[in-house]
């Protein structure tokens, strides 16, 4: 008994703790390779820390106190074995514009709000996987995203320009900037100028050449070694200045009470931009590497590593594609990476410090453009654009409103528009008049664009290939009717409703208002392919009853049969002479080309009879 107990209390604590899971198995002949990763992915941390904490409108070792309890945090609770979190652009940019609007210009100020915008992260991440929500996530779609980050790269990226010539920063949108420093470029420090783009050239030249050697700490070593060499803040060439040693203050930010709400709101946004940055490198490691992540455990996993930052007087964090592909290509296996890479940022912290001092503002500001460069996908822009426009069409919609407008308000045109595709796309009703494929046994396709293929006289067979809801139901209604009325000579309509897995009220009230409005024209309403769900919601509302008897079937073919015995209708399909099929067992339908979509009858009861749980069947559907 003592020992079911303890293993129960075992299982617990891996399920709540995942470490418990893998370090007990863990096999040392992976050490080397996950300790090679770890310095591999230190030598990105530090000086891409350093850089974002610059964005996010901190003193640069804001950025490094983020990393090591983060680290730590997520190798504890997250599901991914190689993900490594830490200072990201995405939400570096989006911390910095909301410290911005909520600083009073007090240094101090901007700190405690920056730790009290990661803690808000974490909450919010932790809540949503704890309730099992993590399907919020989806919602913002690749082309958003990849938008998104496209427009704050750019703002990142044009923010860097003064940085990286030597001329006052000036303040305001990204156009606003551009224009600013172009009337300024007289202005310009030109040894800044010089380091600045002798920084670009190492490091794009290098990352070229070499693409797996860290070229961001050789540009920041050398130039800390090339500042102190030249006595280059003699020379006016701006520096980072000290940076304090020692570990980071540990406990939670006091803010004014006015600010939680704001911060919370903000912290909701940020939670986005993380899981929208961080999931995706998770689930890409995932299938390359053969395991699974878990969508609740991850926002867990990342909540507690912004909870853990923020407790640390950090930056929010989140999950970085850059840097776990570095540790995958250096041979990491598991999250002991990233604590070998929380280790090495401590020593730093610790003892070396004073290291930054000298280092001249363009170098940082050129190792920033370089981090970021990356995410402004071209590739996949043109790509959205060869295959599909809107897709391309909403992905330039939020660049755009993130450089005109700022990261927040560019964050929620960017959710704006996710939300509003979503419903579009469900809203627009997309239906096909179907007809009798020759020579094939009850088999169904679309008539458009297929003269061969032969209608039911009197009858008018229709497909939805659209989920039929409350959104699109009366515009449904309206192309029915007038499908309906193009032929005098129809008397009954049969809907087939297979892409409806669920019905409401609305819709209910909808199909029976069509319901009396085609039996005033003398025409009778059948439905195929009732699937279980919104069967029960038509058997509920008293839909079915007035449909009556024989109106719903499993399949087309019962469907047409039925609706020519009830409305006297004579004659085959078309002016075919072949008899209707005895049963539909075998019965299909077929997309445009007739050669691939799925099928349409529900084996069990073959289509016999009423249609009942048509789609508890089991069914398999085959191809024409």
């Amino acid at each position: 008994m003592a020992e079911a107990g303890e293993d129960r209390r075992w299982a617990w604590a891996a399920n709540a703790l995942p470490i418990f899971r893998w370090l007990p198995s863990y096999r040392r002949s992976n050490l080397k390779g996950d300790v090679l990763a770890g310095l591999v992915v230190a030598a990105l941390l530090i000086p891409q820390s350093l850089g974002y904490a610059r964005i996010a409108g901190v003193p640069v070792q804001i950025g490094l106190y983020a990393v090591p309890l983060a680290l730590v945090a997520y190798a504890a609770f997250g599901s991914s074995r190689q993900l490594i979190v830490g200072p990201a652009s995405t939400v570096a940019i989006v911390s910095g514009s909301i410290v911005a609007d909520l600083t009073r210009g007090d240094p101090g100020d901007a700190v405690r709000i920056t730790a009290a915008l990661a803690i808000a992260t974490g909450l919010v991440l932790l809540l949503f996987g704890l309730l099992r929500i993590g399907w919020v996530a989806e919602f913002l779609s690749k082309p958003i995203v990849t938008g998104f980050v496209f427009g704050l790269t750019l703002t990142i990226v044009v923010g860097e320009l003064p940085v990286l010539i030597g001329v006052p920063k000036p303040p305001g949108d990204v156009i606003g900037v551009i224009v600013r420093t172009f009337h300024e470029l007289d202005e310009a420090d030109l040894l800044t100028a010089v380091i600045g783009g002798g920084a670009l050239l190492l490091l794009f030249g290098g990352a070229r050449l070499a693409p797996r050697i860290p070229w961001g700490l050789i540009t920041l070593v050398l130039g800390v070694v090339i500042s102190e060499a030249l006595d280059l803040s003699a020379e006016g060439v701006a520096t980072v200045g000290e940076v304090p040693a020692g570990l980071p203050p540990l406990g939670l930010p006091l803010i004014p009470r006015d600010d939680y709400a704001a911060i919370a709101f903000a912290g909701a946004s940020l939670a986005l931009v993380a899981v929208a940055e961080g999931l995706a490198a998770a689930r890409l490691f995932a299938e390359q590497g053969g395991y699974r992540v878990d969508t609740e455990r991850e926002l867990i996993g990342v909540g507690a590593s912004n909870i853990a930052a923020g407790l640390s007087s950090g930056m929010a964090v989140a999950g970085s594609l850059s840097k776990t592909a570095a540790a995958d290509r250096a041979g990491a296996t598991s999250q002991i990476t990233g604590l070998v890479s929380a280790v090495l940022v401590v020593i730093v912290l610790v003892r070396f410090t004073w290291f930054f001092t000298d280092l001249p503002r363009a170098v940082l500001g050129a190792i920033v453009v370089a981090a970021v460069w990356g995410l402004m996908d071209v590739t996949a822009m043109r790509r959205y654009a060869r295959i599909r426009r809107a897709d391309f069409v909403a992905a330039s919609i939020c660049a755009l409103a993130v450089v005109l407008f700022g990261p927040l308000p560019g964050l929620g045109i960017a959710i704006g528009t996710s939300l509003l595709a979503i419903i579009y796309r469900a809203s627009r009703p997309r239906m096909e008049v179907l007809g009798k494929i020759s020579d094939e046994k009850a088999a169904w396709g679309r008539m458009r664009g297929h003269a061969d293929r032969r209608p039911v006289d009197g009858v008018i067979v229709v497909r939805l290939e659209v989920p039929l809801f409350w959104a699109n139901a009366v515009a449904i209604q309206d192309w029915l009717l007038a499908e309906v009325e193009r032929d005098a000579d129809t008397r009954a309509l049969i809907l087939d409703l297979e892409a409806t897995t669920q019905l409401d009220t609305t819709t209910v009230d909808v199909m029976t208002h069509l319901l009396h409005q085609l039996r005033r024209r003398g025409v009778e309403l059948y439905l195929a392919r009732v699937l279980r769900v919104p069967r029960g919601v038509l058997e509920r509302s008293g839909f079915l009853g007035l449909l009556g008897e024989g109106h719903s079937w499993h399949s087309i073919s019962q469907c047409v049969r039925a609706a020519r015995v009830q409305t006297g209708l004579k004659g085959g399909h078309g002016n075919a002479d072949e008899p209707e099929p005895a049963d539909a067992e075998h019965e299909v339908w077929t997309d445009d080309a007739g050669d691939g979509e799925a099928g349409d009858g529900e084996a069990g009861d073959g289509g016999a009879g009423e249609s009942g749980d048509a789609g508890d069947t089991g069914d398999t559907t085959s191809e024409s």
